[in-house]
């Protein structure tokens, strides 16, 4: 691991370099040429206090990724729910989690007692992530960020923010940009954090003074944790129950937004009830309905605020689901 005093050095780069202009070494840069490029760089430098020939030197080397764009224009929510939920819900994933759930049953129960998450959505967020560390990706993070940051239109500003923010944190942390790998969307480590949330809700739950999401499943742990708290989590609720719908106008009850919660007495008018007939709902709880298309016929769940909750880690409700339905199986292994 390189230090910060390495990169610091790059501020005298054309003197070390000698002939070579600044100029002739960025060209090994697929996006110094980018109109949107001399922005970038001076809103990161304004952002985070480097230097131009810092971001430069960060951005060396730095490839357009085509394929990624392909990507992201067919996602894996894209599919219906039975197909969508075998990519998680398979029993190799749930064995692997198993044996995670027992390695770090301390880890899991502190962090669950400290910020109020199940140890179960924990353990569903990291399974649907990265199969608990098993496939973190392989995509150089820079690289990721910066092909969508310059060719990705509909949200270049965002992945060009996180791009500023991985910069400022890799010479935080001291590390080559170019050594950081993770998703094609340039998400990092175990739980998937983006840069920008690394510093901002990042957990050193090992006490070694470092936060480390790449190798650390223990501050993997405590940063999922810390994450949910942090957008809303309320202790000790549920997240939603199965449902039978016996309406015919199932428009009308599916939630448009998630944040905008319905009284469950108005929906049980409406002919939503849980499948569990033991379950009991009060008249004047917040839920919300949603509905995915299992394999012959909708599904329906009654969901509670920490449902939504979930989705601010990925807004897909087959993604929340999902975490919900693997982190409950794992946790009744």
């Amino acid at each position: 691991m390189l230090s910060i005093n390495f990169y610091n050095k790059i501020k005298r780069l054309p003197l070390l370099l000698g002939a070579l202009s600044i100029t002739s070494f960025c060209q090994a840069n697929d996006f110094y040429n980018q109109p949107a490029y001399n922005s970038f760089k001076q809103k990161t430098m304004q952002t985070y206090g480097l230097s131009g020939e810092q971001v430069d030197w960060a951005m060396n080397g730095s490839k357009n990724l085509p394929n990624i764009i392909n990507i992201m224009n067919r996602p894996g929510e894209s599919k219906p729910w039975y197909q969508y939920k075998t990519n998680f819900m398979a029993e190799s994933t749930i064995q692997r989690g198993v044996r995670f759930k027992n390695q770090y049953a301390d880890t899991l129960n502190r962090a669950e007692q400290q910020f109020g998450v199940p140890q179960s959505v924990i353990l569903g967020i990291l399974g649907v992530e990265t199969g608990f560390g098993a496939n973190k990706g392989n995509f150089v993070t820079r690289d990721a960020l910066a092909t969508l940051g310059f060719g990705y239109e509909r949200r270049a500003q965002y992945f060009q923010d996180e791009l500023s923010a991985l910069i400022a944190w890799s010479y935080k942390d001291g590390v080559p940009t170019n050594s950081v790998t993770g998703s094609y969307a340039g998400a990092i480590g175990y739980p998937q954090f983006m840069p920008s949330n690394i510093t901002k809700l990042g957990v050193d739950y090992d006490a070694d003074g470092h936060i480390d999401l790449r190798n650390s499943a223990v501050d993997a742990i405590g940063s999922i944790a810390n994450y949910l708290a942090q957008h809303g989590w309320q202790r000790n609720q549920p997240i939603g129950f199965s449902a039978r719908y016996t309406g015919n106008n199932p428009e009308a009850i599916i939630a448009k937004n998630l944040e905008q919660p319905t009284p469950y007495g108005v929906l049980k008018n409406q002919g939503i009830t849980p499948t569990n007939p033991i379950v009991r709902i009060d008249d004047l709880d917040m839920v919300n309905i949603i509905q995915l298309q299992d394999s012959y016929a909708p599904i329906y769940y009654i969901t509670y605020p920490n449902f939504q909750v979930i989705t601010t880690y990925n807004k897909s409700r087959m993604y929340a689901t999902a975490v919900w339905q693997l982190g409950t199986e794992i946790a009744s292994r």
